[in-house]
């Protein structure tokens, strides 16, 4: 055999092993983890690293910017269309008016324009963002996948229809999240967002009222009295003062939310109804005894979260800058 023909015989299955392996490369998705292997190899890191310099400052900074991940999945999907400003889009409707990091991501985009211009979208950046943020703040590291496209339309009209109230009974948000590809269970696990942040007293003014006289009157049944009295009491200074959700580790994310639910010590209705129902507490109880099945399932919930809706190829665009289509 000669030289030519052993080198073919020996390159063959090597081109073939090349093959397969190039086809499992990441950017061989549309819509896959790693996506920005080769494009934007920095974008993930450059991602965090924003997260990480903003937390530093202000420590309130990963409960807005996973807050604002729900606001933009749970309307048209995935799509950063939350982070567009101008009459008429999501960021005017008051649900959104007490929506935060902005700055965060438009700080990160900057950056990520500057080493791959055009190629990372805005929605990734803020689906990146809020895995981070979870993270670094005690939760579970979820690598998520990449490759949104950025939507080009936002409207206020198509906010209210697709968000949780904090008023809604159980049955409204597992029907909102059904529509969504999101099952019950996956609604007691993304509930668990509420380990951290916090809230406006006007959001839960309903469940515990002051008259002028200072008598307080629950409208809760199922609320821990003394629970309510210390939010009475911190809401006097009026609708506009804020609370904790978790006032035991309200910087930490961990499963103290599912423990305070067993205490009765949710702060909104839609916190409270997750224990009171049977047809949610068993997970309840088992999430607020066992950590470590909250953040494995939490990987899973929150994966099937970020890929709501998401676009790919042409039906959308990479925006040069978040809070703007390219047009």
């Amino acid at each position: 055999m000669g030289d030519a023909e052993a080198i073919l015989r020996f390159r063959e299955p090597m081109l073939l092993l090349f093959v397969i392996l190039f086809s499992a490369l990441p950017f061989s998705s549309a819509f896959s983890v790693g996506f920005y292997t080769f494009s934007c190899p920095t974008a993930e890191f450059i991602v965090r690293d924003t997260v990480r310099s903003a937390t530093s400052d202000d420590p309130t900074i990963p409960a807005k910017l996973l807050r604002l991940l729900f606001h933009d999945c749970f309307v048209d999907g995935c799509d950063a269309s939350v982070l567009l400003e101008g009459d008429g889009t999501e960021r005017v409707d008051p649900a959104n008016a007490s929506l935060g990091g902005f700055r965060v991501l438009d700080s990160a985009k900057r950056v990520l324009e500057m080493f791959c211009p055009g190629i990372v979208s805005c929605a990734d950046v803020l689906a990146l963002a809020a895995s981070h943020a979870v993270a670094l703040t005690g939760g579970p590291e979820v690598r998520i996948a990449t490759g949104r496209r950025d939507g080009r339309v936002s409207a206020a009209s198509n906010v209210r229809p697709n968000i949780i109230d904090t008023s809604f009974t159980l049955d409204q948000m597992a029907s909102l999240f059904i529509s969504k590809g999101l099952s019950l269970d996956d609604l007691v696990v993304l509930s668990g967002a509420h380990t951290i942040g916090s809230a406006h007293c006007s959001s839960f003014s309903d469940r515990i009222q002051v008259d002028s006289k200072g008598k307080l009157t629950f409208n809760a049944p199922s609320l821990n009295h003394s629970y309510a009295a210390r939010l009475a009491k911190l809401c006097a200074a009026g609708a506009a003062a804020s609370v904790k959700n978790d006032p035991e580790t309200s910087f930490l994310f961990d499963n103290q939310y599912y423990k305070n639910l067993m205490a009765h010590e949710g702060l909104f209705q839609s916190d409270s109804v997750l224990f009171d129902d049977q047809r949610t507490r068993t997970l309840v109880e088992l999430f607020a005894n066992d950590e470590g099945s909250f953040f494995d399932r939490w990987g899973e919930s929150f994966f099937k979260l970020s890929s709501i809706g998401v676009k790919t190829g042409d039906e959308g665009e990479i925006r040069h800058s978040c809070s703007s289509t390219n047009d």
